[in-house]
């Protein structure tokens, strides 16, 4: 038995989105373990986890779906030393695709929002960032950097002009 698990939660009518057209796309989840406790509104994927929705692309050891009223309001993507979490998207403003990797990353829906810590990174268009956490905030095309706590990261980046 193939113990890879292909969940296609369009059933439930979640929806995950940054670009309008992303949100009339299915959601579409691959892992090997998946526990949905409706109750409390949270779906949890474990193990080579990744989530697709028209442009976005999230992939993590471990991926998490906060929902209220069969609306995804959060999802949290935590990855490995060895493989950070991802994320990748379209976005309207950009010539490419926005690119993220860090060990833990915060998707915040209705915000707009996305928060990477632990060796974070971002591509956005051309230019690059680094460091030990990053907001990037999709509606206003706005990337904050910092450090890490211990000053081991510090913040670089790259800008094409």
């Amino acid at each position: 038995m193939n113990k890879l698990i292909f969940v296609f939660l369009s059933l439930f009518s979640f929806s995950l989105y940054a670009l309008p057209g992303d949100a009339k796309e299915p959601i579409n989840i691959k892992a090997y373990t998946v526990v949905i406790d409706e109750l409390k509104g949270l779906s949890t994927y474990t193990g080579d986890a990744r989530v697709v929705q028209g442009s976005l692309t999230l992939s993590a050891e471990k991926i998490q779906l906060f929902s209220s009223q069969k609306e995804v309001t959060k999802v949290i993507a935590k990855g490995t030393k060895d493989k950070r979490a991802h994320y990748k998207q379209n976005q309207p403003n950009q010539p490419r695709f926005i690119e993220a990797t860090a060990l833990n990353i915060t998707y915040l829906l209705k915000k707009e929002f996305v928060h990477l810590q632990g060796k974070a990174h971002l591509v956005q268009g051309f230019d690059s960032f680094s460091g030990g956490t990053l907001d990037y905030d999709i509606k206003n095309d706005k990337v904050i950097a910092q450090k890490s706590k211990d000053g081991v990261d510090r913040v670089k980046f790259k800008i094409k002009l």
